[in-house]
């Protein structure tokens, strides 16, 4: 028996919702019927698509492929019904989001939960979290990634690109020196970003128009950007941080900024979103919003 269009789009919601019962409460049906017509399309597949714990939901690998398949059926369904209605002039429905920390402390928050007010209709869960997310294990429709990108599956938009500095106090270097050159870092205390499992002491440098990492050292670390700025501000040594981490405090002078034009880390900032042929006009509007947020404040950057 094929299976009911409209139980592929209950599947792709409870996914994306993350719960039966939100699924439920967005389609007005009770908990059970959600469950009935979820374990109708297993029995109709012949495969078990979602592991029921009591605190979250897995996909089988199964369930991996229909849920992205299901999307799409989902996508297609609503731009018809757009097409028909002329619904798409108003916007509603739940977006689940991840971010990096310290964007979407620095602007994101904010930029997003002005994108709500301006649609009253829609819901943005946000997720602070420097990892690269799996969107299509986890269930997200969108993620803002800061690095490189190598899945082929996803469409990353760019956005901006975000320049690295190496700063200090001035209460720091006027006990240790000033660096001239990024071999005198050896004889520093650096202070150590470690949101990246690796290379996050192969500080990048540029020379001649190539690139090369200098292995630096120190006594601190943390993967939190807002402890290690607090560190560097207490003159405790150098770090080597996202520019907009510290514009405000490079700007006020509490902390400078050394070998400006040597510096070599420069990474993009990219919105993602699953590979689909048009992703949810919501999507896109939310990437321009976010987009617009950015530009505004580009020379952080």
């Amino acid at each position: 028996m094929m299976p009911r269009t409209d139980d592929l789009i209950l599947f792709a919601q409870v996914i994306e919702l993350g719960s039966f019962s939100r699924a439920a409460e967005a389609h007005g049906l009770t908990n059970s019927v959600v469950s009935k017509r979820i374990a109708r399309l297993e029995a109709e597949l012949g495969s078990t698509l979602i592991h029921r714990t009591t605190r979250r939901l897995t996909l089988t690998e199964a369930g991996r492929v229909l849920f992205e398949r299901a999307q799409a059926v989902a996508q297609s369904a609503q731009e018809a019904f757009d097409a028909v209605t002329g619904y798409s002039d108003t916007l509603q429905g739940h977006i689940r989001m991840s971010v990096p920390t310290i964007s979407g402390e620095l602007l994101l928050a904010e930029a997003v939960a002005q994108f709500c007010e301006l649609h009253p209709a829609i819901s943005v869960d946000m997720s602070l979290d420097n990892r690269f997310v799996d969107l299509i294990g986890e269930g997200y429709d969108l993620v803002i990634r800061t690095g490189h990108l190598e899945d082929s599956s996803l469409i990353a938009r760019h956005i901006l690109d975000s320049r690295w500095t190496i700063c200090a106090a001035p209460a720091y270097l006027s006990r240790h020196g000033k660096p001239q050159v990024p071999e005198d870092l050896l004889q520093h205390n650096c202070l150590i970003y470690s949101y990246q499992e690796s290379g996050a002491r192969d500080w990048l440098f540029n020379r001649f128009g190539e690139t090369y990492s200098l292995r630096v050292s120190g006594n601190f670390s943390t993967d939190n950007a807002a402890a290690l700025r607090k560190a560097a501000l207490a003159g405790h040594g150098l770090a080597y941080v996202p520019r907009c981490l510290v514009y405000p405090d490079l700007q006020a002078g509490r902390l400078m900024e050394l070998l400006p034009s040597r510096v070599g880390k420069v990474l993009g900032i990219y919105a993602v979103y699953p590979y689909n042929r048009q992703p949810p006009r919501k999507i896109k509007l939310l990437i321009e919003h976010i987009r617009a947020r950015y530009m505004a404040i580009r020379h952080y950057f």
